[in-house]
């Protein structure tokens, strides 16, 4: 794949601009998980395509949380050490569905563009 700045490299690449919130709320469906879980598992799901970094998971997460789509608490982990958990609130589930349906639209409308 190339853009205007040359070639991009295929096996990873940037989160569209607005995807973020949205696949952390799906990933928070799924079940709790700390911050890094989130990242982790974004990650493996995409297959290695999407690389979240805690630069940016991390304001993500606090923004949500502001926001009340998610809600935190400290819980012990496999490794049996305290780290803050993320959960999907009932409004992150009805965010989730609305940024869904409105993505999906997107994709159906570039998929016709394409194939014009």
């Amino acid at each position: 794949m190339t853009d205007r700045n040359g070639p991009r490299d295929s096996k990873s690449s940037d989160l569209v601009q607005g995807t973020l919130e949205m696949l952390i709320l799906k990933t928070l469906a799924m079940e709790p998980m700390h911050g890094y879980g989130v990242g982790l598992r974004i990650e493996q799901i995409s297959g290695g395509v999407f690389k979240v970094n805690a630069g940016s998971l991390l304001p993500a997460l606090s923004r949500m949380e502001r926001a009340g789509d998610v809600k935190s608490e400290w819980r012990a982990t496999e490794n049996n050490r305290r780290a803050k958990y993320y959960l999907l609130t009932a409004k992150g589930r009805r965010a989730l569905s609305a940024e869904t349906e409105q993505w999906q639209r997107q994709i159906d409308a570039i998929a016709r563009i394409l194939e014009a």
